[in-house]
């Protein structure tokens, strides 16, 4: 599993990143990290501030969420679902 890293430290790293004084491998192996990891801060930084197209972080994470949501409810459903269908067999009349 990738390791997870605080949004502050993000944020330094794409803030240097963007300065422009260093290139995105110098950066990266001041802060000890992959460059793909400050491609990556980077572009997302640059979709929150509607700089770039896509999801922002805040979308993701409701994306995320509501995904979560959904394969709960389904489960939920399903378990209901086998409990009516048991409960129903067991009232079939002999």
């Amino acid at each position: 599993m990738p390791k997870r890293f605080p949004a502050e430290f993000k944020r330094d790293v794409v803030m240097v990143a963007r300065r422009g004084e260093l290139t995105m491998a110098e950066v990266a192996a001041d802060f000890d990290i992959s460059v793909e990891s400050v491609r990556r801060w980077v572009r997302q930084a640059e979709i929150d501030d509607g700089v770039r197209d896509g999801l922002t972080s805040a979308e993701q994470a409701e994306v995320v969420q509501l995904r979560r949501d959904k394969r709960r409810l389904e489960m939920e459903n399903e378990i209901l679902r086998r409990a009516a269908a048991y409960f129903a067999r067991d009232a079939l009349p002999k």
